[in-house]
C-alpha cells in the first residue's frame, strides 16, 4: 500500500471512530442512528475506505458496550456492506447495502446480546440506517462527486 492510501484510510477509520463516540447517545442500542454510517458511503469513489471503515467500525464496536461480538460481527457487517457499496452500480444504490446489512447483522447481535425482539429490532436499525446513509451520506456522496479538488 502506498503511504497515501494508509494516510487514507488511517483518516477514514479515525473520522468514522470520532463521530460515532461523539453521538454515542444515539449511535449504540436498539435505537439507533449511527452518524458515522454516513461515511459507508466512501467505497463507490474511494474503495481503499473499505478498510478504513471497517478498523473505525472496530474500534467504535469497542466502546459501545456489547462485547466481543459485537466487535467482530458488528464491524465484519460494516466490511459487507462497505465492500458491496463499492460493487453498486450507481449513487442512489451504494447507501443500500449498509442499511440492508447492518439491519440484519446488528438486530441479530442486539437479539442475542441483548434479547430485543429480532423483527422489530432490524426495523429499528434499519431505520437508523437509512437515516445515516441516505439522508446524510447520499448528500456527501453528491458533493463528493461534484468536487474536483477531492482527487484520487
Amino acid at each position: 500500500m502506498k503511504t497515501d492510501t494508509i494516510a487514507r484510510v488511517a483518516i477514514i477509520a479515525a473520522v468514522y471512530a470520532a463521530i460515532t463516540l461523539l453521538f454515542a447517545p444515539i449511535s449504540y442500542g436498539v435505537i439507533q442512528v449511527r452518524v458515522s454510517e454516513a461515511l459507508t458511503i466512501l467505497p463507490f469513489i474511494f474503495p481503499e475506505s473499505i478498510l478504513g471503515l471497517f478498523i473505525g467500525c472496530m474500534i467504535a464496536n469497542i466502546f459501545g458496550g456489547l462485547g466481543i461480538i459485537d466487535i467482530v460481527f458488528g464491524s465484519l457487517a460494516t466490511l459487507m456492506a462497505a465492500f458491496f457499496t463499492s460493487k453498486m452500480p450507481n449513487l442512489y444504490l451504494a447507501p443500500l447495502p449498509p442499511v440492508l446489512i447492518n439491519a440484519v447483522i446488528v438486530g441479530l447481535i442486539l437479539k442475542f446480546v441483548l434479547g430485543a425482539p429480532l423483527l422489530l429490532t432490524m426495523l429499528y436499525v434499519g431505520i437508523g440506517q437509512f437515516l445515516a446513509c441516505y439522508l446524510m451520506g447520499l448528500p456527501l456522496l453528491y458533493w463528493l462527486k461534484r468536487n474536483d479538488w477531492i482527487k484520487r
